[in-house]
């Protein structure tokens, strides 16, 4: 379609039909592999479908795709990183200790979901959590490596410890 105004509301249909193609080449080029590039495109249309939006015109419309497509590469790239230590983590292990492919897949979005959550903490919060929950450290050590009061430490853990609750309950924001 040409750059002129799309009708009020473009179909989900004539979006497709407008952009994929330039999406799925778009996604190709980044991710240098057809399949992820063709899994990618259409996980985009699917959100679409999900939350439809109105766009004025064809570059609009690809400006978003574009935004949504690189947000979904980074989330890609990211769970292959951790599924790649976690896969490290399993080959230093004797056999008999081996998890499943369902158990593996998820601690993966189990692990995914932490360091989200880890990244909606402040620095701080998210090293305190980490210290605590992972290194085992006592608040008073905690907050001499923080530079903060164990009172401090004690307020970043709780916040940690909300986000976790809030991911259990289902209700990540």
């Amino acid at each position: 379609m040409s750059t002129s105004d799309y009708p009020s509301p473009p179909s989900i249909e004539l979006l497709y039909c407008d952009h994929h193609g330039w999406l799925h080449g778009w996604l190709r080029r980044r991710l240098g592999n057809a399949a992820d590039a063709a899994d990618l495109a259409h996980d985009a249309f699917l959100r679409l479908l999900a939350a439809p939006r109105r766009f004025a015109s064809a570059p609009e419309a690809r400006g978003y795709l574009r935004a949504m497509a690189n947000g979904m590469c980074i989330d890609l790239w990211r769970h292959r990183e951790v599924e790649q230590a976690w896969l490290q983590t399993l080959a230093t292990r004797p056999e008999a200790f081996e998890p499943s492919p369902e158990h593996r897949a998820l601690v993966v979005e189990a692990l995914l979901e932490i360091g989200n959550m880890l990244g909606r903490l402040s620095q701080k919060a998210a090293a305190a959590f980490v210290m605590a929950q992972v290194d085992g450290m006592p608040y008073r050590e905690i907050s001499g490596q923080l530079g903060v009061s164990e009172r401090m430490v004690k307020k970043y853990i709780a916040q940690a410890m909300l986000q976790c609750a809030l991911i259990e309950a289902g209700l990540d924001v």
